[in-house]
């Protein structure tokens, strides 16, 4: 499957939420291939990191962008079990080309305003995107979301209005646990202490994603 983990907005959390399929479905035995699709290069620098640490990734990592990006994906494809694409923060050649290669788009996206209002943007790239690829499947997901709050039902609520795009009824919760994972060049799912609510959340997102 080509999963693409996007948004126009940044700082929504992208980034991690990519590295960390990529890393549980690596460690699945699956042989997955992870894109870095945008431009400020997060995904390549953690897994610079990451070899530097671990002497190893147990993926393979590549940067694509603007129109390489589909072209080189629909090549690669044949090669893997699963591809990961981590793109956007803004409305980019790369993302629009990715929407038209992926078979789901997820979305995180933080429980306030902005990140609410980025999304109605998203939702006009992918009815685009769907003219090449109708098989396109949108999900939005509440991502570093609040443990508690009714921030997140109003968010929910909002994006449950989206045409085109499915709100998933789960969420990733601000955790420490994922930053110091990312920082030591791990998933959240190899990092110690174990984080037992942080891996059921990625499990959850990723039966979500790879369904």
């Amino acid at each position: 499957m080509i999963i693409a983990v996007g948004n126009i907005k940044g700082g929504v959390g992208k980034t991690m939420t990519a590295i960390n399929l990529t890393i549980f479905r690596a460690s699945a035995g699956r042989d997955v291939l992870l894109v870095d699709g945008d431009e400020q290069g997060s995904a390549s620098l953690f897994t610079e990191l990451r070899a530097d640490q671990l002497g190893s990734t147990g993926y393979t990592a590549v940067a694509l962008h603007g129109g390489a990006l589909r072209t080189q994906v629909r090549q690669l494809a044949p090669k893997y079990d699963d591809i990961i694409i981590d793109v956007g923060g803004r409305d980019t050649g790369s993302l629009r080309a990715a929407l038209t290669v992926a078979s789901v788009l997820l979305i995180p996206v933080q429980p306030r305003s902005f990140d609410i209002w980025a999304v109605h943007q998203v939702s006009e790239l992918v009815a685009e995107a769907r003219e090449i690829n109708p098989d396109l499947r949108a999900v939005a997901f509440l991502n570093a979301a609040d443990a508690t709050g009714r921030d997140n039902i109003d968010a929910r609520e909002a994006l449950a209005d989206l045409a085109g795009i499915q709100c998933a009824d789960i969420m990733v919760v601000r955790r420490k646990s994922f930053a110091n994972a990312v920082a030591q060049g791990r998933g959240v799912i190899e990092f110690q202490p174990r984080d037992g609510k942080a891996i059921e959340e990625l499990v959850t997102l990723a039966a979500l994603a790879f369904s």
